[in-house]
């Protein structure tokens, strides 16, 4: 299963480098992909623990960069 959302109030280069390593790590994920220029987020993943995934992103971003928003694209 393939997600996109578009990552509202991303500013730095390095930190979406930093999301886009972390979310790799995530149990469920086979790729992720966080394109700077565009500020979107793609997640590929496991469909059945997709909504745990999500939430997980969610949580790595706002450490990260805690005025990114997160919403569907």
């Amino acid at each position: 299963m393939k997600k996109t959302f578009r990552l509202e109030g991303l500013g730095c280069a390095n930190c979406a480098a930093k999301m886009e390593t972390a979310i790799k790590k995530l149990d469920g994920v086979w790729e992720a992909s966080v394109n700077f220029i565009t500020t979107k987020l793609v997640i590929e993943g496991e469909e059945e623990k997709m909504a745990g995934i999500m939430t997980e992103s969610e949580k790595i971003i706002k450490k990260i960069e805690p005025d990114v928003v997160m919403k569907k694209a």
